[in-house]
């Protein structure tokens, strides 16, 4: 299956962490997460966010509602704000798209430091 993320050698479905994050962080309206290529643990979860009208959301944000609800390697190292999602005609998100996006704006953490 194309879209999950291996990270630390874990399985995890985008969907099961969108669906997490919509339930504990109330300032989200939309949700898409993708991997992050990273050299130590493979990849790292991204969440694109579409926060609710008025309300903003953040890294911190995320990292507080959800630490010791769902398992670390599940919680998105990088929270990025969208006005709205890229969508298929159809009405499916384009995870390619913002797995392209995130590859060239993001920094993998293990670069961060140097």
């Amino acid at each position: 299956y194309k879209e999950m993320l291996k990270v630390g050698g874990e399985n995890v479905s985008p969907a099961a962490i969108e669906e997490e994050l919509c339930s504990l962080v109330p300032s989200i309206e939309q949700v898409a997460a993708v991997g992050l290529p990273d050299q130590r643990l493979g990849e790292v979860p991204v969440a694109y966010v579409v926060p609710k009208p008025g309300m903003t959301c953040t890294l911190e944000d995320v990292e507080a509602r959800c630490k010791g609800k769902i398992a670390s390697f599940k919680i998105p190292r990088h929270v990025v704000t969208l006005d709205s999602l890229p969508m298929t005609a159809s009405g499916k998100v384009q995870r390619v798209l913002l797995r392209e996006r995130a590859a060239r704006e993001l920094v993998p953490e293990d670069l961060q430091n140097h």
